[in-house]
Order: structure tokens, then sequence, then C-alpha cells
């Protein structure tokens, strides 16, 4: 079963409070459905599912799933889990999110947004656009808009904005119109064992797009451009050193760099890949930039926090690979010069901290301090590879001057309270638990 039963049939969706999982539960919302999920503890997101009308349990059980029609799964989500049993027991359809974004997205014009980087905000960006210029999209993005406040929502028209991810071959449940490219890189060690298995996965994507659609690549990513010129598809390329249109950045900086949200070059390239997206759709650049003008950004990507008592500025940052975080320092060091700046970097999973751990310990030069907290295992058991420790010995080999492994959440607050200086800047790189740190300084604790 690759569709979705009518609505207002019940689905549930084990794993609810996830990024990805909880914005198919508000699209699901948003269309109709009667929605239930589960997750092993509540969150934001959770919270305001159920505020608006899903049915939200704290732990698994079978009971759970009672009178559901379909049940959705996260690549988190084991086999043996109690919901999956029960309603294999019962011959309920349990369908994991490739499979479900798939029917989901069925019948729309998709604008997908795939790369290791950059694909949350440039997919938010395509979105704010789209909102902008009146065109009213369905859309999934991993992040919070922070324009509309959630990460997902169902639109009037045919166009559906989704960040397309690469992991567990999400995006390959995808069947594109615009099919957007922002870069490729190793990463999620776990699933792709060299990087010609992630080229093969983007190349699979690519072969995806409809045959009336097309590619639009960044012409500065290596991997994305020569990928792009092997697929037999219409292909766009963005960027500034691509002939014929290199003066779409030299509008950004002109027009919007002087603005937070597009502090660093990595932005600027994904709101030059959003304005290709609108040109395709009959959006006049000059309109478009302009559009751009009144984003907000994203949920934890370079969000500020707050400011302490202290006058230390703390921001949140989704980065957990080295390009992303050098990227987001680079554009940092611009942005507050002559400003003593803190890199507290929680390492997300073992499989990447060990195969990337040379290319991390070289992330942080554009920074004055780094803190590496103890690693976040997520869906991973500890392995042997190279220790928080030894990424911060490397670092100070690479002549970094302070680079430590500060240990736990609580003790890595203990250091910022007590060594940050009024006007300092603290950036919190995490996917997992650690702008819990920002929540303990504000606080006091």
């Amino acid at each position: 079963m690759n569709t979705l039963p009518d609505a207002p049939a019940h689905i549930h969706i084990v794993g609810i409070g996830g990024a990805g999982m909880s914005a198919i539960a508000r699209v699901l919302l948003g269309c109709g459905y009667m929605v239930s999920g589960s997750d092993r503890q509540p969150n934001a997101v959770s919270d305001a599912l159920a505020q608006d009308g899903a049915v939200v349990y704290i732990g698994h059980a079978a009971e759970q799933i009672a009178g559901a029609q379909l049940v959705l799964i996260s690549s988190a989500v084991p086999p043996d889990n109690p919901e999956v049993l029960a309603a294999n027991a019962i011959g309920v359809p349990v369908l994991k999110r490739r499979e479900a974004l798939g029917a989901l997205t069925a019948g729309y014009d998709v604008i997908a947004v795939a790369g290791t980087h950059g694909k949350t905000t440039t997919s938010a960006l395509i979105t704010h656009l789209l909102i902008e210029a009146g065109l009213d999209p369905t859309y999934i993005v991993g992040g919070v808009l922070l324009n509309t406040g959630t990460n997902a929502g169902v639109g009037k028209s045919n166009w559906f904005v989704i960040e397309a991810d690469e992991y567990d071959m999400m995006f390959l449940g995808l069947h594109p119109k615009i099919a957007v490219i922002t870069n490729i890189e190793h990463d999620h060690p776990d699933m792709f064992a060299t990087l010609a298995d992630v080229l093969d996965a983007f190349r699979q994507f690519a072969d995806h797009v409809r045959p009336d659609g097309m590619l639009v690549v960044c012409a500065e990513d290596r991997n994305a451009s020569d990928l792009a010129h092997k697929v037999a598809k219409p292909i766009v390329f963005y960027g500034e050193w691509y002939p014929g249109d290199a003066n779409v950045l030299d509008y950004l900086v002109q027009d919007i760099c002087d603005t937070s949200i597009f502090s660093g070059r990595h932005n600027l390239l994904n709101a030059d890949a959003t304005i290709t997206v609108a040109k395709q759709l009959g959006i006049p650049k000059e309109d478009a930039i302009k559009m751009l003008c009144s984003f907000k950004g994203v949920a934890r990507r370079m969000e500020l926090i707050g400011t302490t008592a202290d006058n230390v500025a703390i921001y949140s940052d989704y980065g957990h690979h080295p390009t992303a975080i050098k990227a987001t320092l680079d554009g940092a060091s611009d942005r507050f010069p002559g400003q003593s700046c803190w890199a507290v970097w929680q390492p997300h999973t073992y499989s990447r901290t060990h195969l990337l751990a040379r290319e991390f310990s070289q992330a942080f030069a554009h920074t004055d301090h780094v803190l590496i907290t103890d690693i976040y295992a997520a869906r991973e058991q500890p392995s042997p590879g190279p220790t928080e420790d030894d990424i911060a010995q490397m670092a100070r080999e690479a002549g970094h001057r302070d680079a430590r492994h500060s240990g736990s959440l609580a003790a890595t607050a203990d250091i910022l309270r007590r060594e940050t200086q009024p006007g300092d800047v603290v950036i919190i790189f995490s996917a997992g638990d650690a702008p819990t740190i920002a929540d303990r300084l504000l606080q006091g604790e």
C-alpha cells in the first residue's frame, strides 16, 4: 500500500515528535485526517500538535494504534516496536517516511530541495517566497519557519515545497517538478559507507525528476555540478561563477547582505537558489529579492535564543557537519567583528564524529574558543574511534589556542558562566539536546 486512505481516516505516527514525522502529522491534520502518534518524550512540536487536534501518547504501547487505518514510522523506529508489531498482527499497513511522503505528495507539483547542507534554509526560503507571491503552497520543512511559526502547512495551490532528505533514501519517494541540489558531501556514514554511495543516491534522486521538470543545481559545488552533467534532465545552474547569471549574488549583496539572516556566503547561495527557482515560476528577480527581505529565518539556524544578564548573546545552530559549522563561523566572523566568539559543539552520532574527526578539528578556525561536549549518540551505540578529547587535541595541534572537551551539558554551561565576558557571542552547534545549555545560562541555573 503506497497510497493514503481518504480523509478523515485515522492515521497513527510512531515518532510523531521528530522533525520529519511532526511535519507529516501537521499536513495530515490540515488535510482533514484524524491523527494520533507516539514518542519517547514530549517536546514543543508534539505539544503544538496536541493543541491542534492530534492525540499524542508519550511512550509506545500496542493499544495506542487502536482504530488506525494506517501506521507511519520514522527511520529510527525498530521493527520490534510494540505499535509496529501490533499493526502487523492485525493487518494495518505500516509505511516508512519515504513511502508516506510519496503518497502525500502525489498529484502535486513538488519543489524538492536536497543537499548535504542548506536544504532546510533553502526550502524555507522557497516556501516564504511562494507565500509572499500569493502562490499558497503546502510545505514540509525540517525546521520551524519563524515567519509562520511551524514546520509544515497546507496551502490551496498545487505547489508542494519539501525538504528532500537523503537519509534512509527518503527523497526517492518523491517525483519533483523542480529539484534543487545545493551541494553533496559524504555524510550519514551509518547509511552511506562512501562518498560514491552518496553520489549514487543523489543520482537516483535526480532521475526521479518528472519528464516535464528540471534540476536547479549549485554550480560552485563540484560534486553537485558534476552529477548534474551526467543526468538527462533540463538543468539550471545558480552561483556566482556560472556564466550568464553571475550578477545574482551582486544583487543580493547590495539588497540583503546587511541583514543578519543572510550573513555568510552559504546563505547568499541559498537565497540565490531560491531566486533561481522563482525565475522558473515567472517571478522576476527583483521582485523575488524584495520578498526575501521579509524572511525571518528558521529556528535553530543561527537563531538568537537570548542575551544573558551579563550581555552574552547566545545563538543556536543545527550545524552538525564540519562544512556547515565552518560556513556558519565564517559568516559570524564578519557579523560580529571585534567580539569574542565561543563555539559549543555537540558531536552528533559516533559514526559521523569518527569518520570526520580531522575535518571537525579544522572547522573552528574562525572562532576564539571551542567547547566540545560529550557525543550525542542519537540512534547509535558507543563505538571505538577518536574521542572528544582527541578532537580537541587535534584542533590545538592545528593551531587553535583554546579547544577543549567540556563534558556534560551542565559542565559546559558552568564553563560558559565562569569564563564568558560581556559582549561575547556563544553559538551552540547541535542536532541534539545541547540548546538546553542556553536555557541554563538564560535562567541563571
